[in-house]
């Protein structure tokens, strides 16, 4: 297989480990736990795993362990780093026990269920050593919450001796998890599952988990680009770039891209929502910023949005809830109308607050809106092309108020969605180094005999020699949520906070960037180099822990 110079070079290189993990280590075991919400519900779902302590681990004595095999999955969407997970995790228990060996389910949970694996020999780890992508193994998105999967899975575990199964997943992954921890926790099978954060989209965090595996890099490669193209925009001066990035969830992408290059406009779903904000609000908050920089000459800018910003509009997310209740039961009917009366059709049978929203949108955003569902009947709306919708809005806009003569520039606007760009890219030292304590310290909840935790590294503004390993029961993060019409344990998710300081930086400083052209411009990721430049943790990593 051909490489390329960094890729060789990279081989090489040796992720840093906290202290606390280099040599022997004693779990040192904290205070008991109770869920963020729901305590009664959670405990009764999980009387086995619920109100387990936090874990820290310190420097011990070397102790003798029985050889144990561990199996490995790699659940949902990509992230920078899986691969040093589990290359820490392999390293972690070869060091317990030589005889350790490590198997890889193929393509995500499915690989448990239907049985296909593969051995991860010491050859096959250092090839993916310090790489991006799940390719290792790869990845799937099969839910792991029916009994028969579970012993369908305990099956292969029991033939091939696997005592312990790492998840390495974002916020359902980790439910699922959790579930199969305390099913063979009940049934007494002697198999612990162990999960690892990991989400580009940062939405999986806590006090315990400060931040999710793949954020660092995937928000480093995007404001590379970002900043790239804010270049190109302040050298050619004659487009207003809409950016939309990925966070259907949570806005956290684009806000730490934000901090790092300041752009003129970063939207934030969160606050959307809080303020209550309408399509037109948000549409108007742009053209104004475009009306004002026009005024001093300057017909150029940038904009970031969240994928997910459409579902924050409130008004928005009543119509496509109302528009998903009305085609569930209409959707023939719809069918049959004409396609250039289809539109009317919908307009005629909403309630007027929606059907006034929905005659407001450009004619391929309302289709889109009533063309295409999921497998659930709902609207895709990561199919939405938000950039492109709110760059025909402003331009309608403002060609209203150039007729009022309130204003005077010109507006032409390009598109961009950074999104796969970034869910593969080479890890950062943070994240290389991260990943691999993440998986370090998986091996060391196993070899302490823990089930139903997750791998947590903390302290992670310091230099990683100060880092903190332990691990963090999972029913501790869960709360009640509805989905598919019942509910459900699930993982509380982590919104960018209005009253939290990443979001305060940049509201502090958002109106002076709207008027001037104050990009920054971040450059590509640096893996060699002086430590200022390479191990730099993100920008809301150090204002949340106020380095």
């Amino acid at each position: 297989m051909t490489k390329s110079a960094l890729q060789i070079a990279r081989a090489a290189y040796q992720p840093k480990l906290p202290k606390a993990l280099k040599g022997a280590v004693v779990a040192k075991e904290g205070e008991p736990t109770q869920s963020v919400a729901d305590q009664e519900a959670i405990q009764k779902l999980f009387p086995n795993t619920y109100g387990m302590p936090l874990i820290q681990f310190v420097e011990g004595e070397a102790k003798e362990y029985a050889p144990m095999n561990v199996g490995v999955i790699l659940s949902g969407g990509q992230a920078p780093g899986g691969h040093n997970v589990i290359s820490g995790l392999f390293d972690g228990i070869k060091k317990l026990n030589p005889a350790n060996k490590l198997y890889g389910f193929i393509l995500g949970p499915g690989g448990l269920v239907d049985h296909n694996y593969k051995e991860l020999t010491a050859d096959i780890i250092d090839e993916y050593r310090n790489t991006g992508g799940f390719d290792i193994i790869g990845s799937g998105r099969t839910k792991l919450e029916k009994e028969d999967q579970f012993e369908k899975g305990y099956e292969i575990l029991k033939e091939l001796g696997i005592k312990a199964l790492v998840i390495i997943g974002g916020d359902d992954s980790n439910t699922n998890a959790c579930v199969l921890a305390e099913y063979y926790a009940a049934k007494n099978y002697g198999v612990q599952v162990i999960g690892c954060p990991k989400t580009i989209d940062g939405d999986l965090k806590n006090e315990m988990i400060e931040t999710s595996f793949g954020f660092d890099t995937a928000c480093k490669t995007y404001s590379e680009v970002i900043g790239n193209i804010e270049r190109d925009c302040n050298s050619a001066r004659k487009y207003w770039h809409f950016i939309k990035l990925m966070g259907r969830s949570a806005s956290h992408i684009a806000l730490e891209c934000a901090l790092q290059v300041q752009p003129n406009i970063c939207l934030i779903s969160e606050e959307v929502e809080a303020k209550n904000m309408s399509l037109d609000d948000v549409v108007t908050y742009i053209a104004s910023a475009v009306a004002s920089r026009a005024a001093d000459g300057n017909n150029f800018g940038t904009v970031l949005i969240p994928e997910g910003l459409i579902e924050f509009i409130p008004a928005m997310k009543k119509l496509i809830a109302e528009l998903n209740d009305f085609l569930a039961v209409n959707a023939e009917a719809y069918a049959a109308v004409e396609p250039n009366q289809q539109r009317q059709y919908i307009i005629d049978h909403l309630t007027a607050e929606n059907a006034a929203v929905y005659a407001s949108l450009p004619e391929g955003v309302a289709r889109q809106l009533t063309l295409d569902r999921d497998p659930h009947g709902n609207v895709q709306v990561s199919l939405i092309e938000t950039e492109k919708l709110l760059s025909e809005m402003v331009g309608k806009k403002l060609a209203a108020w150039k007729a009022e003569g309130k204003y005077v520039g010109k507006f032409a606007a390009q598109h961009h969605f950074f999104g796969y760009e970034g869910r593969c890219a080479a890890p950062s030292n943070f994240d290389a180094d991260y990943c691999y304590s993440l998986g370090y310290t998986a091996s060391m909840l196993i070899a302490n005999g823990k089930t139903g935790y997750m791998s947590s590294v903390r302290n992670t503004t310091a230099p990683a020699e100060e880092w903190i390993a332990g691990g963090v029961p999972i029913t501790m993060m869960m709360n009640m949520e509805r989905r598919h019409g019942e509910m459900k344990p699930v993982i509380q998710k982590a919104l960018v906070r209005l009253d939290g300081a990443p979001f305060k930086a940049f509201a502090a400083v958002r109106d002076t960037w709207a008027k001037e052209t104050a990009y920054v411009y971040p450059g590509p990721i640096q893996y060699f180099g002086p430590t200022e430049v390479c191990d730099q943790p993100t920008k809301t990593l150090q204002l949340e822990q106020a380095k």
